[in-house]
């Protein structure tokens, strides 16, 4: 340790050789670690180029598999299969796993199912099972459920035990192959490739998930899920097209079914993509389902019927004003006006749609019925004032 003498009468320590000393090998530290991740980045980017088409391959050997054989369970029925959907996307949220998590169990469930007669009361400790086997597969250690956790989800309906029983008959089933490409890997890869922004990404998530509740997307590729979704993804928030090469007919087919079944999604489902963090993909969807829908409703009423044309004859009670020409020959004087009965207004008015109005004289003259009372009258007044001596 190094003195310092600040003046003739005593010496102190001091430690700037020391802090020194400490300062250069954290930064020697610093530069080495720096120099491991550049050398790590570069053998990853050198690995990707040289190898990403044999993994992409090898990947899309191992993502098929089959509804048919699900089909020949005994007890387990398709209608079922949403509410079981239901309770992994809420167990998968309560316990904040990741993302590929849930693709991961209800593949390693199809597959199980696929495989196994399942009875109908095991349906759910299956799904805990994968639950399991998957966030131990990709997730923290200290993000992976609790066997009590999940027997307390599922209401104690089954023993403990149960649950490291049927995870093991699960294992051993699929003969320990978990690791499985999922709709949610390629996603990322072509979200990578096209540039997109997180919303696509995030309403590709939740398309992807609507598919999980129904049968027909079974046996749909993960890779072709993910193009579906992505392609529809873009659709619905008026993004541009990826230019990502020419469609097949069964990549057609799943883009156009997918799209019958957003009108009525989950609700647990569109709960949980209603959060900001997930760019409120399930408000996004409704606002477009029900603008598709007004447009349907528009295009399917019948048009209005134009507007009726003034019929012939339609004034045919207003009053007749005088021609502006002299065409019609009219001779007489200038006043009175030409009244409807006129000679050279008859003559003028076409007759073929309306018939015309009666005909009246223009001046009422008195009735000779009215002249014959009114002298009977006078003449019974006359006779009445003779006789009582009133005319003399």
């Amino acid at each position: 340790m190094a003195y310092s003498h600040h003046d003739e009468t005593f010496f102190v320590d001091s430690d700037d050789a020391y802090y020194s000393r400490t300062n250069a090998r954290e930064a020697a530290k610093v530069l080495a670690r720096n120099r491991q991740e550049i050398i790590g980045n570069e053998l990853s980017r050198l690995a990707s180029e040289e190898y990403l088409e044999d993994i992409m391959q090898h990947m899309r050997h191992m993502e098929a598999s089959d509804a048919n054989l699900i089909d020949m369970q005994r007890e387990i029925q398709w209608f079922m299969r949403p509410y079981l959907i239901d309770f992994l996307i809420e167990a998968h949220a309560a316990f904040a796993l990741l993302p590929e998590t849930l693709f991961l169990t209800v593949n390693l469930l199809d597959r199980y199912c696929s495989k196994r007669l399942v009875h109908k009361q095991h349906y759910q400790l299956v799904g805990c099972a994968a639950l399991l086997i998957a966030a131990k597969y990709g997730d923290k250690k200290d993000r992976v459920p609790q066997i009590h956790e999940l027997n307390n989800m599922c209401c104690g309906l089954y023993d403990t035990g149960m649950f490291t029983q049927m995870e093991m008959h699960v294992l051993n089933t699929l003969e320990w192959t978990i690791g499985h490409p999922t709709v949610d890997f390629f996603s990322m890869l072509m979200v990578a490739d096209e540039g997109d922004d997180q919303e696509v990404e995030h309403m590709a998530a939740y398309l992807s998930e609507i598919a999980l509740y129904h049968r027909d997307f079974v046996s749909t590729k993960p890779s072709v899920m993910a193009r579906s979704s992505l392609a529809l993804a873009r659709a619905i928030l008026g993004r541009p097209e990826a230019n990502d090469g020419e469609w097949d007919h069964n990549e057609n087919m799943t883009l156009c079914t997918l799209s019958q079944y957003l009108c009525q999604p989950s609700t647990t489902l569109a709960r949980k993509y209603s959060t900001p963090h997930l760019s409120r993909a399930s408000q996004r969807l409704a606002d477009f389902m029900a603008e598709q829908a007004a447009m349907a409703r528009r295009a399917a009423e019948p048009p209005s019927p134009p507007a009726e044309s003034m019929q012939k004859h339609s004034n045919i009670y207003s009053t007749p004003q005088k021609p502006q020409t002299t065409a019609m020959g009219f001779d007489g004087y200038l006043t009175p006006p030409i009244t409807p009965d006129g000679v050279n207004y008859a003559d003028h008015m076409v007759k073929d749609s309306y018939p015309l109005p009666p005909r009246c004289p223009v001046t009422p003259t008195p009735q000779q019925t009215h002249n014959a009372v009114y002298s009977q009258h006078i003449h019974q007044y006359n006779g009445y004032m003779n006789h009582h001596g009133y005319g003399q």
